[in-house]
């Protein structure tokens, strides 16, 4: 995803009325081939148009930083953590039966 400086932010501010011309597939392309399109109406922004791509981009940095903070959350406590080798004991499992599993991770 493109970042917005002060620029290109000028550029990308269109007015309500060119929806209202029957510009919305031009409109369309525009935030497909250049990024961000900042939707004002009265002067006043009211939407804000990116692509799906950029959506999903800027929705997994979000998720990203949730698990972020969670993680120096978890990291910031005096707990005590339990070791590798530890979990295997535990579970009565050794490294070669791990070996065989195949996992996928989301």
């Amino acid at each position: 995803m493109n970042a917005l400086n002060s620029i290109n932010i000028l550029d990308s501010i269109i007015p309500i009325s060119r929806f209202n011309k029957g510009e919305a597939n031009r409109i369309f392309t525009e935030v497909k081939n250049d990024g961000i399109r900042i939707v004002v109406k009265n002067n006043t922004p009211e939407c804000v148009l990116i692509s799906p791509k950029d959506y999903q981009a800027l929705i997994e940095q979000y998720e990203d930083a949730l698990l972020l903070t969670e993680a120096n959350n978890r990291l910031s406590k005096n707990v005590g953590y339990i070791s590798h080798d530890d979990v295997l004991n535990d579970l009565n499992i050794n490294e070669q039966d791990l070996e065989n599993i195949d996992i996928e991770v989301e």
